[in-house]
């Protein structure tokens, strides 16, 4: 089997995303299916622009500056893409979460006729309602974005969504054909072995008797940090350690100056594995997630879980055993589910355990199987059309 992918980020850019195409090139090779996929050239200043990771060639597709998003270099793939994809000769092209280089993508595909699937991986109409351009608040671009969506996810011979809550709202804004790709944890990488008391005394910036609450993620308006304030201000004894970087760093500094915070910054390899493992509680009050990748991963670390109920987070958290779960900006859920964890240690300590053995259960060689298997589904459902035409 040969696999052409199309994302609008890569590498060296690091997110959510991102992590999950590696996870997925990186399945693709352990199974001998080759691959390919283009990117966007990535802004100067992020690392070096790969041509080959692993065993995938990286075509880089030319552009410019995007505004609103200055980390990528964003434009249409040229007529040199398209000799390359041919040359390539895939069995399917799969495009990660298309905009402008998938969107394109998709066009090629048919043009040469081969099959294609489309995977959603970010809920653009949602995140646009949290951020302005002057005074003026993004969010009236959510109806055209959904728009825009239905129109391009619907070209695709078929699309994943990665939660229940995106596939209910993509069938609902009009998108057909929509299967679940859900998301796995690396059980090993994420793991109760990495607690350290060192990373706790840091983490707790000296006060590793308190409970300690762990964030981990981006620091941008649409994650709503903020609200974990009042965890800080109505249960006594509890401290926030933020990990992570992003646009609102300074401004969470001064939101939460004179509290109890620790600004870790990004971390990455057995030090975040360390930060999820040191902590008592993770807590997410996230205002929009296609998934969550971060809550699986503080479960995996042998954490309880507090979090609002966006992405595929219902689909991992189990009410009261794994931890629990609050409406978006139920800032009264957050707090609740913050003492009702904190009020008894030893429950506390059971709830992890419980939260460890479900992520055991969740492995990504079982969620990336099933990509493969809906890539053979397509090509023979296209095969079959082929030979009755």
């Amino acid at each position: 089997m040969r696999v052409a992918l199309f994302t609008e980020t890569f590498l060296p850019k690091r997110d959510g995303i991102v992590t999950v195409i590696c996870l997925l090139l990186d399945h693709l090779a352990k199974r001998g299916v080759e691959s390919i996929i283009i990117a966007p050239t990535i802004a100067d200043g992020l690392g070096e622009q790969i041509t080959q990771y692993a065993n995938t060639e990286v075509v880089r597709v030319p552009g410019v500056t995007f505004p609103l998003y200055p980390q990528l270099k964003a434009g249409p793939p040229t007529y040199a893409t398209y000799d390359r994809l041919k040359a390539f000769n895939p069995d399917i092209v799969h495009i990660i979460h298309p905009v402008l280089i998938g969107g394109f993508g998709i066009l090629m595909a048919k043009q040469l006729g081969i099959p294609n699937l489309t995977s959603f991986h970010l809920d653009i109409s949602q995140v646009i309602k949290h951020f302005n351009l002057g005074p003026i608040n993004m969010g009236f671009l959510t109806s055209p974005i959904d728009l825009a969506t239905r129109i391009m996810f619907n070209m695709a011979d078929y699309t994943l969504a990665p939660s229940r809550i995106i596939q209910r709202k993509m069938l609902d804004i009009g998108v057909q054909r929509v299967g679940l790709w859900k998301r796995g944890v690396d059980a090993e990488k994420f793991n109760p072995r990495f607690r350290s008391e060192e990373m706790r005394y840091q983490l707790s910036d000296g006060h590793p008797e308190d409970t300690l609450l762990v964030y981990v993620g981006r620091l941008s308006p649409e994650k709503q940090v903020t609200q974990l304030r009042a965890a800080l201000e109505r249960v006594p004894g509890t401290r926030l350690a933020l990990v992570g970087d992003g646009p609102y760093e300074s401004e969470l500094r001064q939101y939460f100056d004179g509290y109890p915070v620790k600004f870790m910054g990004r971390m990455t390899g057995e030090p975040l594995s360390q930060a999820y493992a040191s902590g008592d509680i993770f807590t997410f009050a996230s205002a929009s997630e296609t998934f969550g990748l971060v809550v699986t991963e503080a479960m995996a670390a042998g954490l309880p879980v507090v979090s609002s109920r966006v992405g595929g987070i219902p689909d991992v958290v189990e009410e009261g055993v794994t931890g629990y779960t609050f409406d978006v900006n139920d800032v009264d859920g957050l707090v609740k589910g913050v003492q009702a964890i904190a009020a008894d240690k030893d429950n506390m300590h059971r709830m992890g355990e419980a939260a460890r053995a479900f992520a055991e259960t969740q492995t990504w060689d079982a969620m990336m199987d099933e990509v493969i298997d809906h890539y053979a589904r397509l090509i023979e459902a296209h095969q079959h059309t082929l030979n009755f035409a």
